[in-house]
């Protein structure tokens, strides 16, 4: 008896200590099943450090503590009467507040929806429910996910962890921002034009671009509630962490197909393709006249490749044979504008059209505008564009790039977005090059993944985009995972610890 409570003590010696601040979601349920931490416990530790951090930070639109403490102490009876759990069983998280969450105000940052309570929960926040998952909030992101930045009039300005002076990125700024502060254990987000890469960049967080339609976006707003969505080949829903693994974790909860689909249909990702970083064959370009990275982030993306090479991965520069940038750039700008136009009034749709036929030359008052016929041959440069980067991934596993050209920056709220400008070492730049980097992933719908590498000289996170082959979401998220040993993961923000 002696000899086994000894053997005991030194299991629990060995046993590294939860951290419910800062934890990854993988290690709080770790803590979760061995009984180090209760459920109830964890939840209210993290609805005390919102009360704590957030009137600083303003990352929520809305919270739902009542409801979230009554999941949390079912989730520990279920857990005491050993009943049958699920995946994220007893699991603080976050989600943004485009998702339909039943009983739980989603504005989608408008004032048009301030007071809109949905009946029924979007289909990712159903599953994530279904798996345990407790749902302790809405993020703040900008009004119908429309911008770089997370502000609106319902909420207000959401501020970076790292700099309160600064943006956290958007769409999904608030989530990011939210876990970067240890406010919640998983964000369910979203990607249209790198609206979950460019946060996760910005505040020093994992996140993944999932394949394209690998989950349903039904029950994300725009467009209106109760109206369907129409297909969109760009667009993605996805997850938000502090560590890689849980990205694949999130993944396994939400992904696989939804409504008549799931009649024929079952979702079954094929694992990486490598086991070890030496084995990995990457492909990387982190800097280029197509898009200039400003210096001092471009110097963190050359230490983590630095890194990548002492460890012995297998790298090779350039861009991939048939891809020209500049002109996938274009196609998706423009597919990308058609798939807005659908939320703007018919008068001003009207006058953009009256525009374009004078010979205005904004290019997305054309891709708005654009007739059907070159709608189509706009689609077959994306098919030919998925082509290009499919035939690279034969002989490559992933590719490495930036997120974006700069760090997180200051807040910049100028109504008219063309109007804006970012400062780099370099010089000024146009606002609307932000998705020039995440554009190719949403182009061919690929899957791509931000892994956090360090810290320009002003201590703002830089995030380096991996993405990956169709369909081979853990590849990318593996790659991300093994690069942590070398490179870095998340590091928490000094004045939040």
């Amino acid at each position: 008896t002696a000899l086994m409570g000894a053997l005991g003590f030194f299991v629990m010696e060995q046993t590294a200590p939860f951290d419910p601040d800062f934890g990854t979601a993988r290690e709080a349920l770790d803590a979760l099943a061995r009984g180090a931490i209760a459920s109830s416990e964890l939840t209210a530790h993290v609805f005390a450090r919102i009360k704590r951090h957030n009137p600083q930070l303003n990352l929520f639109i809305s919270l739902a503590e009542e409801r979230a403490m009554a999941l949390a102490k079912a989730a520990d009876e279920r857990r005491a009467r050993r009943q049958r759990l699920g995946a994220l069983d007893g699991l603080p998280i976050v989600v943004k507040d485009v998702f339909a969450t039943e009983g739980l105000r989603t504005t989608a940052g408008s004032k048009k929806l301030e007071a809109f309570i949905p009946t029924e929960d979007a289909v990712v926040v159903a599953r994530a429910k279904a798996a345990g998952a407790i749902v302790i909030g809405k993020t703040n992101l900008p009004e119908f996910a429309g911008d770089w930045q997370s502000y609106n009039q319902v909420a207000g300005t959401s501020n970076n962890p790292w700099d309160g002076a600064r943006t956290p990125g958007g769409s999904t700024g608030g989530g990011a921002a939210a876990l970067a502060a240890g406010l919640g254990f998983l964000e369910i987000g979203g990607d249209l034009s790198g609206s979950l890469r460019i946060p996760s960049h910005f505040c020093g967080v994992y996140g993944h671009k999932p394949t394209a339609d690998l989950v349903p976006p039904r029950g994300h707003i725009p467009p209106p509630p109760g109206v369907v969505a129409p297909h969109s080949e760009l667009g993605v829903v996805g997850p938000l962490a502090r560590g890689a693994d849980d990205l694949r974790l999130a993944l396994d909860v939400i992904a696989g197909p939804d409504g008549p689909e799931a009649k024929a249909l079952r979702c079954a990702l094929p694992p990486p393709r490598r086991d070890s970083l030496a084995a990995y064959r990457l492909g990387y370009l982190i800097d280029d006249p197509y898009c200039p990275v400003d210096s001092g982030v471009g110097r963190v993306l050359s230490d983590a490749l630095d890194s990548l090479r002492r460890s012995g991965a297998q790298l090779s520069e350039g861009w991939p044979a048939g891809v020209d940038p500049a002109r996938q750039f274009e196609t998706f700008g423009a597919l990308l504008a058609a798939f807005m136009s659908q939320t703007v009034p018919d008068q001003e749709f009207q006058e953009l059209r009256r525009g374009v036929e004078k010979g205005a030359g904004d290019p997305f008052a054309t891709g708005m505008t654009v007739l059907h016929r070159d709608w189509l041959r706009y689609g077959g440069d994306r098919l030919r564009a998925r082509a290009a980067w499919h035939d690279y991934f034969e002989t490559h596993d992933a590719f490495l790039m930036p997120v974006t050209f700069v760090a997180a920056f200051p807040h910049d709220h100028t109504s008219d977005m063309s109007a804006r400008r970012l400062i780099t070492a370099e010089g000024s730049r146009p606002y609307q090059d932000l998705p020039r980097w995440t554009a190719f992933a949403n182009l061919t719908g690929c899957p791509a993944t931000v892994a956090p590498v360090g810290r320009t000289a002003g201590g703002l996170p830089v995030g380096i985009q991996i993405m990956g082959p169709l369909f081979e979401d853990a590849t990318s998220i593996d790659i991300a995972a093994r690069m942590a040993a070398v490179t870095g993961g998340f590091v928490a923000p000094r004045t939040l610890r």
